[in-house]
Parts: structure tokens; sequence; C-alpha cells
């Protein structure tokens, strides 16, 4: 008899009807669901430890991005997915370079909510512990030695695109922002034009066609992802 405890997943949000769809669709996942309609119940209800926090960010008491940078600070590795309305790029912006893992927009599938999910978790347990080496699909980073490989095929990247490889592969799963992006690989403000050229280049290299990426993913006016291991 299989006596692991259920993982537990916080769901903050404040529409009954979005709470119970995600109670029942988490449930039939195996997941223990506890759930919070405001912030001040998400903060108590940090105390019982949940594996993961689903946040939508319009709260009736605390504003979505403050509530997100209050779990932050007192659960740093805890992984976060914030829910967003479709238009609302600079609060999904905003969200990811306050510290969360991920967004989904409404309405959303909850198939896709699940690998989102899957994917934030297997990021938490990679920064625990960082994988020397890294595979998905025919892509393979080898971070002790700094060698990538497509296939059997040993491919050469400039430092900068090896430095923006290297920081896809560490958050594999998640979100980038440009700005994140920029700060990490120039230390200093630079034209996003730069990050976009490198980009596109490093898709030429390890990208079949690099018209349509499998695995360097573009979330339109946010930033990028690399796929995460199946």
């Amino acid at each position: 008899m299989n006596t692991t405890p259920a993982p537990k997943i916080l769901v903050v949000d404040d529409e009954p009807p979005i709470r119970k769809l995600l109670r029942m669709g988490l449930s039939s996942q195996g997941y223990d669901v506890l759930e919070a309609s405001d912030g001040k119940g998400a903060i108590e209800l940090l105390a019982k430890k949940p594996a993961l926090v689903i946040l939508d960010l319009g709260l009736p008491d605390i504003d979505g991005h403050d509530l997100l940078r209050r779990i932050r600070h007192r659960q740093e590795a805890l992984p976060i997915i914030v829910l967003s309305s479709r238009g609302d790029e600079a609060g999904k912006v905003a969200a990811l370079d306050l510290g969360a893992d991920d967004y989904v927009t409404k309405p959303f599938g909850m198939d896709e909510l699940f690998a989102r999910i899957r994917a934030a978790m297997r990021h938490q347990l990679q920064e625990h512990g960082e994988r020397p080496l890294f595979q998905v699909g025919d892509l393979r980073v080898d971070l002790v030695r700094r060698i990538v490989k497509v296939g059997d095929k040993e491919v050469r990247l400039s430092p900068k695109e090896y430095d923006l490889l290297r920081l896809l592969v560490q958050h594999a799963g998640k979100v980038l922002t440009h700005r994140f992006l920029i700060q990490e690989l120039w230390n200093e403000p630079a034209d996003p034009q730069y990050l976009r050229v490198y980009v596109r280049q490093l898709r030429r290299k390890i990208e079949a066609d690099p018209e349509r990426p499998q695995y360097i993913m573009t979330e339109l006016g946010v930033g990028y992802r690399l796929r995460a291991p199946d």
C-alpha cells in the first residue's frame, strides 16, 4: 500500500467556479487541494507547506504581485504558477520578474495546466541539485564540459550563445523574461534586439527548423522558455 502523502497544491482565487474547476481537476490527478479566496487566507495556508501555488493576481484584499513577493520571501523555492487574463502581458512579465515560475492564461485547458505543474515541480527538483548533463529530445548539454550536441553532432557555440543556452537549461520549463535574460547576460542595460539576435542564432544551430522551434519556445511579449525534459 502506497503511504506517500499526496502533494498539496494551494489554489488562490476569489472566483468560486474557478476554485471548483481546479479542485476537481487537481484532485483527479492525485493532488491534495488547499483553497484560499484572498491573500490573507493564502498566507495562513502556507503553514500547511504546499508543494506548489496557483495564484490569481486579481484578489480583493492584497495586490497579487505584492502577495507573490510575500510568498517568495517566505518560501524561496516554492513553485508558483500565476493565473492571468489574456491581454495582461505587463502583469505576466512583472509576476515572472518577481519570481513566479510560470503563468497560465484564462481561460485555460486543464491538460495544459497539469503539464505546467509537472514542469514547475521538475524545475524545483533541478534547482536543488543541478544535473551536469541535460537532455531533451536530441539536444544534450554537458554543463561540466561545456559540450552541446544535437544527436551525435557537436554544436559549436559562441561564448554568449552558450551562456544563453546555459541559462535556459538551468531553468528548463520556466519562462524567462527578456529583462531577466538581458540582466544575466550583459549585467547592464542592453537593447532587447541583442537578445533576439542571439536567440535566432542559437535556434539556427540547435533546431531542425528554426522557424518552428521545438526547444526554445517564444512566449510572446514576455520572454523565452526551454522545453523541459519529458
